[in-house]
């Protein structure tokens, strides 16, 4: 379940049931632990049956996830999915610094990649192709550097508090901050709403919800091709996401010696 329906589907519970299922939102992340997959499993299916209004299983399923999760104790640390295409440098996990992450998009043709970099080590990249259905609509390069934002913040349960957001797009920054001021209906032109078949909402329709419940947030500019360590390694790997969409080749040792090297020089200038 990704954080953003597991947040959704809490709207559905009455206030005590809410505050026990927010409690026990750290379980429901991707981990290798087993007890915090039955704490989950637990959890999503309280879920699904308030869903049904099934109140009282709902009660009883919250009742089990907290008696395991007490006998546990706190939630493992999540995994990064490969199979999403994310990964991390475990090295600068553990670094004490301000969380910043920068996000970058590439379209060439008919296909696309989009990537992000954190100061903490995570990072992620994702290609595309288009179809005759694709929803993105006239404002290809704008609405991928968006999805590129999407991908960063889906890839926490709770993005970290004050995180600063770097984008090279001007104008996708002008999107996300009229968003984080609550004009959530307003989309890019052509940009399509139909229903998905693979997710709840469109990606641009949970941004904007997203980012406009998070004004601790920082979204800023950084020019593009300017030097700048985590611009350029999230840039890096959007081309690689974007190629990969064509050409066969091993992109994970490629993208984890990109982002180890970018964010050797960007821990290297804060140190000095």
């Amino acid at each position: 379940m990704r954080p953003d329906e597991f947040h959704r589907a809490l709207r559905l519970l009455p206030d005590p049931l809410h505050a026990r299922a927010l409690s026990l939102r750290g379980y429901v992340l991707r981990n290798a632990c087993p007890d915090c997959q039955a704490i989950a499993d637990a959890v999503v299916l309280a879920l699904t049956a308030v869903h049904y209004d099934e109140l009282g299983s709902a009660e009883q399923l919250l009742d089990n996830a907290e008696r395991l999760a007490a006998a546990h104790g706190t939630p493992c640390q999540p995994h990064p999915d490969p199979q999403q295409g994310r990964s991390r440098v475990g090295r600068w996990v553990a670094v004490s610094a301000p969380v910043v992450a920068a996000t970058d998009a590439s379209w060439k043709d008919r296909a696309g990649g989009i990537a992000y970099v954190v100061s903490d080590g995570h990072y992620g990249l994702r290609g595309r192709g288009t179809g005759w259905q694709d929803p993105t609509g006239v404002s290809q390069v704008l609405v991928n550097e968006l999805r590129a934002v999407d991908f960063l913040l889906s890839a926490y349960a709770e993005p970290p508090a004050g995180m600063t957001v770097l984008v090279d797009s001007a104008i996708a920054l002008r999107w996300l901050h009229r968003w984080q001021k609550g004009e959530v209906f307003a989309m890019p032109a052509g940009y399509d709403l139909r229903q998905r078949r693979s997710a709840e909402q469109p990606t641009l329709v949970r941004l904007a919800e997203a980012v406009s419940r998070r004004p601790d947030l920082s979204f800023q500019h950084v020019k593009g091709h300017s030097g700048h360590a985590l611009n350029e390694a999230a840039d890096g790997l959007s081309q690689m996401a974007r190629r990969r969409v064509g050409e066969s080749f091993d992109v994970r040792p490629r993208a984890h010696a990109l982002v180890d090297a970018f964010l050797s020089d960007w821990h290297a200038s804060l140190a000095r």
